[in-house]
């Protein structure tokens, strides 16, 4: 058997059942951090700290990073896209709930399904994957449409802003799957977005007159290291070795956890409200995710 068509063992579930957790909850960690580190700040200092331990990583494994290698272009596009990316995040997050972002967040798979049919040769979806990917679009459709009791009035602008995240984060995918990038590790392509998102965030938040704080909370501090330490310099290596492992359409399906542990971690955390017509748009994004990524 192919070693990257493994079926998930106990160890392999586990382990992405974990990163799953982890990115769920990223939102929220952002969202508790806002209040004494503002949004770009925070995003800006996020890519430079997973930067410095990136590469530290890659130079006690002895990875090399050049950009002679036919990689620069992409992985300056991919770096800009990356920073929009989060731009669209942080800065979304102001006017909408943590809740609401991981549901919007992971309509990315859908927009790369999108980009792939015209982008990717044999990259192609069956019937019923289409179904689940127009059942996904209709419960996110319903979602927007759905304020939050007592919310910001611009949280329409917030979902929007997400929405338009999730397409970078999509664009990032097949700008990387198309490209020379596909070739090299995946340690260079996230330093690629690290190093080019960096100054692009910190002037981004210059421009928007944002002030670091001079006594950001203990809480603020821990999420920011939660987001630096943990999702980018960690997890992120992780799923990559996760997927060269294993079979990427079974690792793939687990991905519906993370919205549903996102939604769980914004109400139990944040105190974010849910509604039930919020709850029954939840169920139909996550049954298209089923739909889409079953194993065909």
């Amino acid at each position: 058997m192919n070693p990257s068509a493994r079926p998930l063992d106990g160890l392999g579930i586990a382990v992405v059942v974990a990163l799953c957790l982890s990115f769920g909850f990223n939102q929220v960690a952002i969202k508790l951090a806002i209040a004494d580190i503002p949004p770009l700040t925070q995003s800006a200092l996020r890519s430079a700290g997973a930067a410095v331990i990136i590469m530290a990583w890659m130079r006690l494994r002895r990875i090399r990073f050049d950009i002679r290698d036919g990689t620069l272009v992409p992985g300056v596009v991919a770096g800009v896209l990356f920073a929009l990316e989060f731009v669209l995040i942080y800065r979304g997050l102001v006017w909408t709930t943590a809740t609401r972002t991981s549901l919007f967040l992971y309509t990315a798979p859908f927009f790369v399904v999108i980009g792939a049919h015209w982008l990717l040769p044999g990259d192609r979806f069956d019937l019923s994957q289409w179904i689940g990917l127009g059942l996904s679009f209709a419960g996110i459709a319903a979602a927007l449409g759905i304020p939050t009791p007592a919310g910001d009035p611009h949280q329409l602008v917030g979902d929007l802003m997400v929405v338009a995240a999730a397409a970078c984060w999509a664009a990032t995918t097949l700008v990387i799957k198309a490209s020379s990038l596909n070739r090299v590790s995946p340690e260079q392509t996230m330093l690629y977005q690290l190093l080019v998102s960096a100054p692009l965030l910190a002037i981004g938040a210059v421009l928007l007159g944002e002030r670091f704080p001079g006594d950001p909370s203990a809480v603020a501090l821990w999420s920011l290291a939660y987001q630096t330490v943990w999702v980018v310099s960690i997890t992120f290596v992780i799923w990559f070795v996760v997927i060269q492992r294993y079979s990427a359409s079974r690792v793939s399906a687990f991905t519906v956890l993370t919205p549903l542990f996102g939604v769980a971690a914004g109400r139990l955390v944040l105190g974010d409200p849910l509604t039930p017509t919020f709850v029954a748009a939840v169920v139909m994004v996550v049954a298209g995710l089923v739909l889409v990524n079953r194993p065909r």
